[in-house]
């Protein structure tokens, strides 16, 4: 039987939220509009399958049939650094955690830039389990 990690559906639509502009515990300031994206190590392409290889479809997510979309805010920080991730919208059944484990692990991205400086970027991704 092959991995059935090949088979999940993963949308990769990577954006940021134009609300406002705020710190972060570090004092560091966080765009939420930014000239140029933040960039995941080996552009989408990379990400996309790194997704694919890590994304493991949790045993209770599937034993109860849990599928949707789980919605991953977090920052990269002007260093590439990945932190503050947090679910926006969850499904349960361990899909929430999972999303933000590989979101945790994603490696250093390329950080946001406004006016030609690396900035910290708040960026949404959302993530689709399907059986």
């Amino acid at each position: 039987m092959q991995n059935p990690v090949k088979y999940l559906s993963v949308m990769l639509l990577l954006s940021a939220i134009c609300l406002f502009t705020h710190t972060s515990n570090a004092q560091e300031v966080i765009h939420e509009q930014v000239e140029e994206m933040p960039v995941p190590p080996g552009g989408m392409e990379g990400f996309t399958k790194y997704m694919i290889e890590n994304l493991n479809y949790p045993t209770s997510a599937k034993e109860a049939k849990i599928e949707g979309m789980v919605m991953v805010t977090f920052v990269v920080k002007s260093d590439g650094s990945v932190d503050a991730v947090e679910i926006l919208r969850g499904i349960g059944g361990g899909c929430d955690e999972e999303a933000v484990r590989v979101v945790k692990n994603s490696g250093k991205w390329t950080p946001g830039k406004k006016e030609g400086k690396a900035v910290a970027a708040q960026m949404t991704l959302p993530v689709q389990f399907k059986l």
